[in-house]
């Protein structure tokens, strides 16, 4: 950490002051950084480095090489239990993290099967006679100068790729060499965390009861471990150049989430501001919990339906204390992540029911399963070309796609939500189809669906007498497009605005090159909303949004006066969410609405939204 750079040199210091570092003169200091995540937090720093994760280049004997081979495996087992840990440590947080995260996640876990990095090295050890994790960086050195070499205009990706790799890399280096990770345990409850970099590994382990905000030199807002800090609700700013140096362990210090600042040795009235800042926010969220228990009720009474989108089961408690209606959005993809086998329908059934059963007779909207994309689960690999989502993945062989080449899957977990809703007859059960495009594809599901409820009745089991409700997620262009035609075919939509905004403009939300390009305002999105939510309130089917623009308090006005009345979210956003419903009139919202959709430019569109957004807050 910095030393005070006005003190005299050591020739120049009276006798006895030589080597000791003279006092720093306290006074504020401010560095500005990177807004990530809101917040004050008021702490002292606590500083700290990762070690560093390096061997010796080291050769072996041809003796050797089964040994190092073995040393190898270990490491690799090793690597595999640690992240599926961390998976399991993300199960608490909202869907919004779970969904830039898990990919990431999912890559690691992919690295450390059969894949060219883990052959490579084995490769190394035989042919090269070398160490383990000498072979482990070199083969991770060659793959990451392959991609980077790649002719690709999506140069921020490839860089994301090639880091994937030495991130990998490093974590074997670690178990082969027992080099310990960095640890969070010392962390004094309070402190704020002031760091270098933080990876989204790191920040999967910090504990927001604990640690009062985060801070780090490097780093930007759109990365993984940006998201997975605001998932945490911990104040943070990254992206501050200098910081490491002039910080110092146990400095006092004031960090503004929202405006990207942090503050060295406050001053009394800077931080007088702080704790007042810091005791409105506690009054603020200690209203809205008061929401907890009325209604999603319109000033004029029209009543809202606000749900919760939920991961895996740990999220249960959240939800509830969210005050959700439901689940909206129930993705099974916990089923099938980090484990060899497939989960049969005995194993899948006794994974739904007591999500049945915490809802006590709410809606919820079981998701089948979307695998496919960014997304990779070694269960299901088998069978399947090692690079069957072809070089988009996003474009690839995903969703409702996959299932119908695989209709075992689909059958499967058909049978297992119809058994469950079977033995729960006061639970409000419905099904969703991911990535739907043509109707052929949900008239095709709901064959498979039928034929499964006919073969399990022929079993025995006992089925509700009318099977549950089989809908479409609209989330592509084409689908929003041909939402008349779908809707003939399904009994709901489920507008997926994240995706949906990502097709239709042809941005990736997590390449910080076109990220400032994502836009769920530009009016082909609106529109693509608008088209999907007619089509199904002409034949008068429920449509919901299940996306982040429904968990958005200033979007409710829109998507109400656009006929919406049904918003999934992560759980924490619903407070505020039901807020703004209940300070709206459905008339206004609808008027609203028009007038924005009259409008061709995503600028002008903001400015409409933060109005309106700012007049109802005056008026209530």
């Amino acid at each position: 950490m910095k030393t005070d750079k006005s003190a005299p040199p050591e020739a120049a210091r009276p006798p006895g002051e030589a080597g000791r570092r003279a006092p720093r003169r306290v006074r504020e200091v401010a560095i500005r950084g990177i807004p990530v995540s809101p917040g004050i937090a008021i702490g002292p720093v606590f500083d700290t480095t990762e070690p560093p994760a390096e061997a010796p280049r080291r050769a072996i004997d041809a003796a050797s090489v089964d040994a190092e081979k073995g040393r190898l495996a270990t490491a690799v087992a090793a690597s595999r239990k640690q992240v599926a840990k961390l998976k399991t440590k993300l199960g608490v947080l909202p869907e919004e993290a779970q969904e830039e995260l898990e990919p990431l996640l999912d890559a690691y876990a992919m690295m450390l099967g059969d894949s060219r990095l883990i052959r490579g090295a084995r490769k190394r050890i035989e042919a090269g006679l070398l160490a383990a994790e000498t072979a482990v960086a070199d083969e991770a050195d060659a793959i990451a100068e392959v991609i980077l070499s790649a002719k690709d205009d999506d140069k921020a990706g490839l860089r994301r790729r090639a880091g994937e790799v030495r991130e990998i890399a490093r974590r074997l280096t670690r178990n082969l060499t027992q080099n310990p990770f960095r640890s969070f345990k010392d962390v004094p409850e309070g402190a704020i965390l002031v760091a270098e970099e933080l990876t989204p590994a790191d920040a999967a382990l910090l504990d927001p009861a604990r640690i009062a905000g985060v801070a780090t030199e490097e780093g930007g807002a759109d990365g993984h471990t940006a998201i997975m800090l605001r998932a945490l609700g911990l104040p943070a700013v990254l992206g501050a150049p200098g910081l490491t140096e002039a910080a110092r362990r146990g400095d006092p210090v004031v960090l503004d989430g929202a405006a990207g600042s942090i503050t060295l040795h406050p001053s009394a009235a800077t931080l007088a501001a702080a704790k007042e800042q810091v005791a409105a926010y506690a009054r603020e969220r200690q209203r809205l919990s008061k929401l907890r228990r009325l209604p999603a009720v319109t000033t004029d009474g029209e009543e809202v339906e606000l749900q919760a989108n939920m991961e895996i089961p740990a999220e249960l408690p959240l939800i509830a204390q969210a005050g959700a209606q439901g689940i909206g959005l129930l993705r099974t993809e916990f089923l099938f992540m980090n484990r060899e086998d497939l989960p049969d329908e005995d194993a899948q059934a006794a994974a739904y029911a007591p999500i049945l059963a915490a809802m006590a007779g709410d809606p919820v909207t079981i998701r089948v399963l979307d695998w496919g994309g960014e997304k990779d689960m070694e269960a299901l690999a088998e069978g399947v070309e090692p690079h069957h989502a072809g070089p988009n993945p996003a474009l690839g062989l995903r969703g409702v796609r996959m299932l119908l080449k695989r209709p075992e899957l689909l059958e499967m977990q058909f049978a297992a939500i119809l058994r469950v809703a079977g033995a729960a007859p006061d639970s409000q059960v419905r099904v969703l189809l991911p990535m739907v495009t043509v109707p052929a594809e949900v008239k095709a599901a709901r064959e498979i669906y039928e034929r499964v409820a006919r073969r399990l009745r022929r079993r025995g089991e006992k089925l509700p007498e009318k099977l549950p409700e089989l809908g479409a997620m609209i989330e592509t262009p084409g689908a929003a497009l041909a939402a008349d035609a779908i809707a003939l075919e399904a009994d709901f939509f489920a507008i997926g605005t994240n995706d949906l905004a990502m097709y239709t403009l042809a941005v990736d939300r997590g390449d910080a090159e076109v990220a400032h390009l994502y836009d769920p305002l530009h009016p082909a999105v609106l529109r693509l909303v608008q088209f999907s939510t007619e089509a199904a309130l002409r034949l008068r089917m429920p449509v919901s949004i299940c996306g982040e623009m429904a968990g958005n308090p200033r979007l409710v006005p829109l998507l109400l006066g656009l006929g919406i009345r049904c918003l999934s979210m992560n759980a924490g956003a619903i407070p505020r969410v039901k807020q703004a419903v209940r300070g709206l009139d459905i008339g206004d919202c609808a008027r609203f609405a028009r007038r924005v959709m009259e409008q061709s430019d995503p600028a002008r569109i903001r400015e409409l939204v933060d109005g309106f957004a700012t007049g109802v807050t005056e008026r209530g």
